[in-house]
């Protein structure tokens, strides 16, 4: 057991808890590896039939990882980067790779850190009070916990566009486009919903679910699908912004200038990942985020973007370089190269 995180069986659910909810259920390094430990411990328990992942308080599942661990330790030798985000991918990739059904329930906010322990479970619950994003180019990171693989594969553009803008999404986005797979009728009933798959006689959580599941309210993020298309289903960020230029709407208008406040650097790399991702495995993107991730806590703006939006909270983060085409490529392929500290490996 850690502090932040809960995990016991309770009939045949192997129940883990986020319990930080004061942070918004932010992952540390401790809630992560004591994540690991029940998925460990659940899956050489037979009685256990699926796992459940539930983020404790109504506002969110998981809004991140917890950032300001890596803040903190710069400019010293402490491992805390290459350990949290070593330990965070193998998570990832353990929910992913699981022998048990795995039922995450998206309820709230579910962002970065949130999103790599739910987007990889076989069940993606989402409520009504879902907020799904990736925001990570707002403070000089990228899309990561091996969502490069899912977001390269949405066709249209639609997974540049959230990559690269952190745009919310609600419940009825993330079933149109596959980040939820089964929807709850309110978020009243995720509790039913658990307490029906740890009364499962076998390991049928379809059936479980069933009396819980509903429409909930339809997706508006996406409406703009054409447009997203047209602008964002572009090979390079400098062609990107000139398609926002040349559609002239309040929509492009909007993007543009979201886009203008993200890093430069993180729209250029993140830009590359998910060229690269198209063709990858899921543990090749793993390996490939975990360079990134090092290069990115080696480098300026993730440190400056977790300042302004964390430590001094001015949002107002000087990036270096402050303009796309200052970005070289030698900058962008230092974040694809293997870091001091070895690849990502798996046992």
């Amino acid at each position: 057991m850690a502090a932040g995180l809960h995990w016991y069986r309770e009939g045949a659910a192997g129940r883990v808890i986020l319990d930080r909810p004061e942070a918004l259920n932010a992952l540390d390094l401790a809630m992560v590896r004591a994540f690991a430990q029940a998925l460990d411990a659940f899956e050489s328990d037979a009685s256990v039939r699926a796992v459940t992942v539930e983020g404790k308080g109504e506002r969110a599942f998981c809004a991140g990882g917890d950032v300001l661990a890596f803040y903190d330790a710069r400019g010293t030798d402490s491992t805390v980067g290459a350990d949290f985000f070593r330990e965070e991918y193998t998570l990832n990739r353990r929910i992913k790779r699981y022998s048990k059904p795995v039922v995450a329930f998206m309820d709230g906010i579910t962002m970065g850190g949130g999103v790599g322990v739910s987007l990889h479970a076989s069940h993606r619950v989402v409520t009504e009070r879902t907020v799904f994003a990736m925001p990570e180019t707002g403070i000089g990171l990228f899309p990561d916990v091996g969502t490069g693989h899912f977001l390269s594969r949405l066709g249209s553009g639609v997974g540049t566009w959230i990559a690269l803008t952190g745009n919310r999404l609600g419940a009825g986005d993330c079933l149109d486009i596959g980040v939820g797979t089964h929807g709850l009728d309110a978020a009243a009933r995720v509790h039913d919903a658990v307490q029906a798959i740890a009364a499962m006689a076998d390991d049928d959580v379809e059936a479980a679910l069933a009396p819980f599941l509903g429409e909930p309210p339809a997706g508006t993020a996406l409406e703009a699908r054409e447009l997203i298309a047209r602008c964002l289903g572009r090979p390079d960020a400098q062609a990107i912004v000139q398609a926002l230029e040349v559609e002239r709407s309040e929509w492009a208008e909007r993007t543009a200038a979201g886009l203008a406040r993200k890093s430069p650097t993180s729209i250029r790399i993140t830009l590359r990942q998910l060229g690269e991702a198209r063709t990858a495995t899921f543990e090749d993107e793993l390996v490939t985020e975990y360079r990134m991730s090092q290069a990115c806590i080696a480098g300026h703006d993730f440190m400056e973007g977790i300042r302004a939006a964390l430590v001094d909270r001015d949002r107002k983060p000087r990036w270096s370089p402050d303009r796309l085409h200052d970005v070289t490529d030698q900058l962008v392929a230092r974040h694809f190269t293997e870091p001091p500290v070895g690849d990502l490996r798996f046992d």
